[in-house]
């Protein structure tokens, strides 16, 4: 049997979000760019492996004097650092343009995350979704709420017999029962 693909691809422009989060500003702020971006990268592999996204944060390196690298931090989520010069904005329109024409599958959903407005006309023009930010952000916290939920210990049984643990009519039934055999 051939491996699943992903949902879908999702391209995130990592200076922008953290620019748009709060918390993560705050971070940046206190701590320094480099634990706002590790805040980043760990909030986005439990998203992306929650939601089977494969992910791509982008980073640009346009004011350090390093080549461009990409590494793979899980099977759904990696980190891709530009070239000296280059922008995250003209990695995510190349990616983008090359989208369709080398993927295996067709149909496909590509989302870029970008609160800027040039690259949000720009993507949608290549055929790619665009997501703001702001709206990245909810999303991240509906999904990690729903995890929560589901990943949630069952409620344990106010005592230790199995009959406290039943909802209030299957204890009348089995009360009825009990009166009927006896």
């Amino acid at each position: 049997m051939l491996p699943s693909s992903p949902q879908a691809v999702l391209l995130v422009d990592g200076y922008n979000v953290i620019g748009s989060w709060s918390s993560l500003e705050k971070t940046r702020d206190h701590h320094g760019l480099a634990a706002a971006r590790q805040e980043l990268v760990e909030t986005l592999i439990n998203y992306s492996a929650f939601t089977d996204y494969k992910t791509d944060i982008v980073f640009d390196a346009q004011h350090q004097n390093r080549g461009s690298h990409s590494e793979a931090l899980t099977k759904h989520l990696s980190v891709s650092y530009t070239d000296f010069g280059q922008t995250a904005d003209s990695f995510i329109e190349k990616f983008c343009a090359s989208f369709r024409f080398r993927q295996n599958h067709p149909r496909q959903r590509l989302i870029v995350v970008t609160s800027d407005r040039a690259q949000q006309l720009t993507v949608v023009g290549y055929g790619a979704e665009w997501m703001s930010s702001q709206q990245f952000a909810s999303d991240v916290e509906f999904m990690a709420s729903r995890a929560r939920r589901q990943h949630r210990p069952k409620k344990q049984s106010r005592s230790r017999f199995l009959f406290n643990s039943l909802d209030e009519k299957s204890q009348q039934r089995l009360a009825q029962w009990r009166r009927d055999v006896r």
